[in-house]
């Protein structure tokens, strides 16, 4: 079921304003999924989700792609010593 939804989103984000989808969508997500309670519990707990978000999303996505542009590239020099 949160795949459907989830392919859902993905279709309906505009190429031309990404970012700005992505972030309006993360945003709602974050701020409905408190269900009106607040405290600072949940604000960290979001914050920690988006981090391991981050985190994990560099460890998959951007560090390989990184990797396979400097062996096509090379590395920068202050590296490659």
């Amino acid at each position: 079921m949160l795949n459907d939804t989830v392919d859902k989103l993905v279709e309906d984000i505009n190429a031309n304003s990404r970012a700005g989808e992505l972030n309006y969508i993360i945003t709602n997500l974050l701020v409905l999924s408190l269900w009106g309670e607040e405290s600072y519990k949940l604000h960290n707990e979001n914050i920690g989700v988006l981090e391991s978000v981050k985190l994990e999303y560099y460890r998959r996505l951007v560090a390989p792609y990184e990797d396979e542009k400097i062996e096509e590239n090379g590395d920068i020099d202050v590296y490659d010593k």
